[in-house]
């Protein structure tokens, strides 16, 4: 599973295309509507997911999140799969303000629910319980933090994760930003995983952006993933 999970001028809004999150929530009474795609090169195949990552700022530091995946796995020498993943149902609370501690902290508890395809995701369900921080510094920003999968069923187990980004608005429209990431193992005889990325966000307008993001793994990638990448088109009402 592993941490997968708007750009106004000026904004120091974060989150995606970063595999780290961020403890901003959507504005209150506003949208963010992800289009989106992201996937893995391994050894062994390829594998991804695309599909709608849906927010709504439901009171001041409250957001509401659901993310309906339709992931596939195309593995060499095998026959490719496709089909819903787990749906995700998520609220972030925001409990500390910068102007407050010097620091934006939020809990983001995501729930997993059992896949209904009988080839991809996982069909038990599992839960994340992070906590994220966030710091801004004029055009800059730097956020992270992670927490805990707790997930039991077929070869999985519980493991922990976690990230840190920065990220620079170097022109009106357009912010860039470096991360690295780690995961524990998530199943029984796997191994963990350490990775850097780099990522941008571009504002076409006030309410329409685009997001990409590409980075390689450093820790036991023949066992993992060479590199991840990210894109999608976000929608802000």
């Amino acid at each position: 599973m592993g941490l997968m999970l708007v750009a106004a001028a000026g904004s120091a809004k974060a989150g995606p295309p970063y595999q780290s999150d961020d403890p901003e929530p959507t504005d209150d009474g506003h949208y963010e509507i992800y289009l989106f795609a992201n996937g893995s090169h391994a050894r062994d195949g390829e594998s991804g997911v695309a599909g709608l990552d849906f927010n709504y700022g439901a009171g001041p530091d409250l957001q509401l999140t659901a993310v309906f995946p339709f992931e596939y796995d195309d593995p060499d020498g095998g026959g490719s799969a496709s089909g819903l993943g787990n749906i995700e149902l998520a609220a972030k609370y925001r409990f500390l303000h910068q102007d407050q501690v010097g620091w934006d902290i939020a809990v983001f508890p995501r729930a997993f629910l059992p896949s209904a395809s009988p080839e991809v995701g996982d069909r038990h369900a599992s839960l994340l319980v992070p906590i994220w921080l966030q710091r801004d510094f004029g055009k800059w920003s730097t956020f992270g933090g992670g927490g805990c999968v707790l997930s039991r069923g077929d070869d999985s187990v519980d493991f922990c994760l976690g990230g840190w980004a920065i990220t620079h608005q170097i022109a009106p429209r357009l912010q860039v930003g470096a991360e690295i990431v780690h995961s524990g193992a998530d199943t029984r005889g796997g191994r963990a995983s350490t990775a850097i990325g780099g990522g941008l966000r571009y504002d076409l307008t006030e309410n329409y952006h685009v997001l990409a993001y590409i980075g390689p793994t450093l820790q036991n990638a023949a066992e993992t993933a060479d590199y991840s990448w990210y894109a999608s088109f976000l929608l802000t009402l």
